[in-house]
């Protein structure tokens, strides 16, 4: 699309919203003109708030599926569209309510931890949700002599070990993503880009080991984190270890700076599902109409709730 049509469509996009009494949510993974027409965009943690706090009539979600699900459990009484149905996630596939239910079996008495990339079913079986924003506050707010079961990210969940000091039982699952990012990319920048900071998102399959440079330019981040550290820094070139989609937002909230990828392949098919033209389709259409059991529901709210009241 040309710079004019996606004007256009922008315009025809935010009247529908107007009509419809719509909100429209974005990730920051999403596709850079998705973004720039959403009236929020954020990260999992921010985009839950955002959900639970709107008082618009209808909210049209603009990332993965367990998201708008999330959206719809702390908005029951809310419409959630979601764009692309089939937008989903190799991160909340790796594991199944069943599987959880035989981990907790397995583990009796154990707390489960999930985190927030995981279907309704899963957050039904969860004691607590978490984003990698807070998961740090949610595993040092359980008691220390509590077993805690982990899931499905194992790469949060071994950051997590090494800025809390808890062993922790952790599901084998990865983001195929983030998993990725492997520690020879953190070491090339390394030597590479001396001058550079460099942020890196727990999730990456370099998190661990980016810990291990220890050196004053790395920082472990939530993609949020990113946006505020980008912003707040006075470096003027910063490395990047998550999904490429980020650049986008950090280029805009903290222009005149450069920021680079340290894996240009760091891209996910899922997240770019959702184009103008499907996010105006949905509106226009009323289409596609997220649902969560009220049962399920009612029980995953909790999880969710006590992620977000934690900050």
């Amino acid at each position: 699309m040309t710079t004019a049509e996606i004007t256009l469509m922008h315009e025809e996009v935010k009247a529908l919203a107007r009509e419809r009494g719509a909100v429209i949510l974005a990730h920051n993974y999403q596709v850079p003109e998705v973004q720039d027409v959403a009236d929020y965009v954020g990260d999992s943690l921010g985009l839950s708030r955002q959900a639970a706090a709107t008082d618009a009539e209808a909210i049209v979600f603009c990332g993965v599926h367990f998201m708008a699900e999330t959206a719809k459990i702390l908005s029951p009484d809310k419409t959630v569209l979601i764009p692309d149905p089939d937008a989903g996630c190799s991160l909340a596939s790796s594991i199944t309510a069943e599987q959880l239910r035989q981990w907790k079996a397995e583990n009796p008495g154990a707390v489960v931890v999930s985190y927030v990339n995981t279907t309704a079913d899963v957050k039904a079986e969860t004691d607590y949700c978490c984003t990698s924003g807070n998961a740090k506050a949610v595993i040092e707010a359980i008691p220390h002599d509590q077993e805690i079961l982990f899931l499905p990210d194992m790469y949060l969940g071994l950051w997590l070990e090494k800025v809390t000091g808890r062993k922790l039982n952790i599901w084998l699952g990865e983001c195929h993503v983030h998993a990725g990012i492997r520690p020879q990319d953190i070491e090339r920048w390394q030597e590479e880009a001396p001058d550079a900071e460099l942020l890196v998102h727990p999730e990456c399959g370099c998190a661990s080991q980016a810990m291990a440079f220890g050196n004053e330019r790395t920082h472990i981040l939530s993609t949020e984190g990113m946006i505020n550290f980008a912003k707040a820094s006075p470096k003027p070139r910063m490395l990047v270890a998550t999904e490429i989609g980020i650049i986008h937002r950090l280029e805009k909230e903290a222009p005149g700076k450069r920021f680079e990828p340290v894996n240009r392949k760091a891209f996910c098919k899922y997240m770019k599902m959702i184009t103008l033209e499907k996010l105006r389709d949905s509106l226009r259409d009323w289409k596609y109409d997220v649902t969560v059991e009220p049962e399920i529901a009612a029980r995953a709210r909790g999880a969710i709730e006590r992620m977000v009241a934690l900050g």
